[in-house]
């Protein structure tokens, strides 16, 4: 079950009714790119020269080659190596040859998924990281008896083995390999769910990805892509945003019969690999790979379902008073406020609030942030075929992380900056816990880039030159948060219905959409109205298709953040340091451990209401401004 390189990038979906900070395009016909200056693209030279570059393919040699040795060393003798005298120390020594592996095979994996991301349409890029994807599929078959060997040897055997100095750091990792047993095949089976997967749910994914990137959506004669489509959801004129949202219902609707295929198959394929492993509950799998509890993610879904009416339900009716509406179209639920300043952000300014917020909170986290900048580490302009969003790819140790931007100039644009800095600045902090290690449970992920966040809104508050601009502010910051937050959930409530009753037989497109409809009504509540079309939007959301359950990470890290920065407006004194060190833990600590020198447990009943309660806050400050 143990997953290997390619590491997957951590961001935010295409769909700035997620938790996206995308921007729309301005009221003027000026091109988005061409108001925010001047952005960098992404040098991916320090991964490797070029596709066809001698360094790469001697680099894949040597993985294929070190892997055979490694499988002729290894298999079959992990339980006698641990039984034996020098059992830990042998162990130790495997275990950090099987890290080295996972670097060198995850570089290649890396620089593959990167140059496809820049641009999804061109056939070279996509048949170059097919390929790539099969050959290390290929040879990482070769590594699955590791973790599944390691789960046969006895408790007691093992215990005494990571008595050694050198096995007992990776602990943490044997741990959580132990905690996927009660769920592990026979070897043959597990290989067989390895291989089958380039041609089964990897297959699917690209076909998603692709057929997204390929639609065109017509607006006042313009063939547009995805992206921009999206964010004229956000544009001024409310024509704009009414034509933007007919043009998306209009050319989902068209597809809707592969979109449904799609979400069928792979919905299925999950539930015959949960029944052959033995989970319970649809999402226990989702739940096992971020290392947080059952109950844990029950109560925050209960929290938050809960706190509807007083969030989302409460701050819409505030947002179509001020539009002089008594309810809200789908489309005008991100309508700009007349508050909102029309002018573009330049990206030397985004890059200067975002570093400068971070500096006062830590110069150590600046410096970090500044690598990317100067290093070649982003690509930030919005260009046909690149792939829409915002991500951070850790890639492995041994290099850095990159990121994905579409920047567009607008505020939003900055938080989505913020955020996946974040991520980068977490992700180079959590590198020396190597490549077993350094990756983080998705839940904790989303931690480092919403306080990032955080850190940035404060600054930009802090900044506001009257009652107006801060009403703004607030507004835009509250509408993250829904997003973030009560979306999030709805989208894991959604799930939840869609996997459950896929049990039961094949589900329709009309079914899909019913199903959407119900749970975003229940979240949004009665001052949005969800009009016709807007039945299809299920289908244009990637992590549905990508990561399973994937959405209620954003809601966990968010109300998270806002319990952590409560401690850290409380207790400025050593917060820093303490918030640096939890994320150079990586995974290498459960939740409750990394949580623990702030007081905070995110087991504890009320620890979600005290998130949530921050969010309260703030839309009853906009109600005071509103009198």
């Amino acid at each position: 079950m143990t997953g290997y390189p390619p590491l997957a990038p951590i961001g935010k979906a295409s769909d700035p009714w997620t938790a996206l900070r995308s921007s729309p395009d301005q009221a003027t016909a000026a091109a988005p790119d061409a108001k925010a200056g001047d952005m960098p693209e992404w040098d991916l030279t320090d991964l490797f020269p070029g596709p066809q570059s001698e360094a790469l393919t001697l680099h894949l040699e040597k993985a294929e080659r070190d892997i055979q040795i490694f499988q002729q060393r290894y298999q079959g003798r992990l339980a006698d190596m641990a039984a034996g005298s020098d059992g830990g120390a042998n162990l130790a020594t495997a275990v950090t040859e099987l890290e080295t592996l996972h670097d060198l095979i995850g570089r290649v994996g890396s620089y593959a998924f990167l140059r496809y991301a820049a641009d999804t349409s061109d056939p070279e890029r996509t048949k170059f990281y097919g390929d790539i994807q099969e050959k290390l599929t290929a040879i990482t078959t070769r590594l699955l008896f590791f973790t599944l060997e390691l789960n046969r040897i006895d408790n007691d055997v093992l215990e005494r083995a990571m008595e050694n100095e050198a096995l007992v750091r990776f602990r943490p990792w044997i741990e959580d390999v132990r905690k996927e047993k009660p769920f592990q095949l026979d070897d043959k089976l597990e290989q067989l769910f390895h291989e089958k997967s380039v041609t089964g749910r990897g297959a699917w994914n690209r076909l998603f990805n692709e057929t997204m990137t390929a639609l065109r959506f017509e607006i006042d004669g313009k063939d547009l892509t995805l992206e921009p489509t999206l964010n004229r959801l956000l544009h001024r004129d409310p024509e704009k945003r009414r034509a933007a949202a007919e043009a998306l219902a209009k050319v989902f609707g068209e597809n809707l019969r592969l979109f449904t295929l799609i979400t069928n198959t792979l919905a299925k394929d999950k539930e015959i690999s949960d029944r052959w492993r033995g989970f319970e509950d649809i999402a226990d799998s989702r739940h096992l790979s971020n290392r947080v509890e059952r109950p844990v993610v029950d109560a925050l879904v209960e929290a938050v379902r809960d706190a509807y009416p007083r969030i989302s339900h409460r701050y819409y009716a505030l947002k179509a008073g001020w539009l002089g509406q008594e309810r809200l179209a789908h489309w005008d639920r991100n309508a700009p406020l007349p508050e909102e300043p029309d002018r573009a952000i330049g990206w030397p300014e985004a890059r200067e609030t975002v570093l400068t917020a971070y500096g006062a909170f830590s110069p150590e986290m600046s410096a970090i942030a500044e690598q990317f900048f100067s290093n070649g580490w982003i690509d930030a302009p919005v260009r046909i075929g690149k792939s829409p969003g915002a991500f951070a790819h850790p890639t492995v140790p041994s290099a850095h992380p990159y990121i994905l931007l579409n920047y567009q100039g607008k505020p939003r644009d900055v938080m989505t900056l913020a955020h996946e800095l974040g991520h980068g600045v977490h992700q180079v902090l959590a590198n020396e816990q190597g490549p077993l290690m350094a990756p983080t449970p998705l839940t904790l992920a989303e931690t480092a880039s919403v306080f990032g966040e955080m850190l940035t809104f404060q600054k930009l508050v802090a900044q506001a030159q009257d009652e107006r601009q801060r009403k703004a502010l607030l507004a835009s910051k509250v509408e993250d948060m829904i997003n973030t937050v009560v979306r999030q959930i709805a989208f894991y409530v959604f799930e939840r219905e869609v996997h459950t009753e896929r049990r039961n037989g094949e589900l329709t497109a009309d079914q899909l959409g019913e199903i959407w409809l119900r749970v975003q009504g229940e979240s949004l509540g009665p001052a949005i109205e969800l009009r016709e079309g807007y039945e299809t939007f299920w289908s244009y959301i990637p992590h549905f298709i990508h990561s399973p359950f994937y959405v209620y990470a954003y809601a966990f890290g968010e109300c998270l953040v806002n319990s952590l920065y409560a401690v850290y407006e409380q207790a400025h004194e050593g917060f820093a340091e303490k918030y640096l060190d939890m994320l150079r833990a990586g995974g290498s600590k459960h939740h409750k451990a990394l949580l623990a020198p702030f007081g905070l447990d995110a087991s504890e009943p009320g620890f979600w209401s005290m998130g949530l309660g921050v969010i309260e806050r703030m839309i009853d400050e906009l109600e005071g401004m509103s009198e």
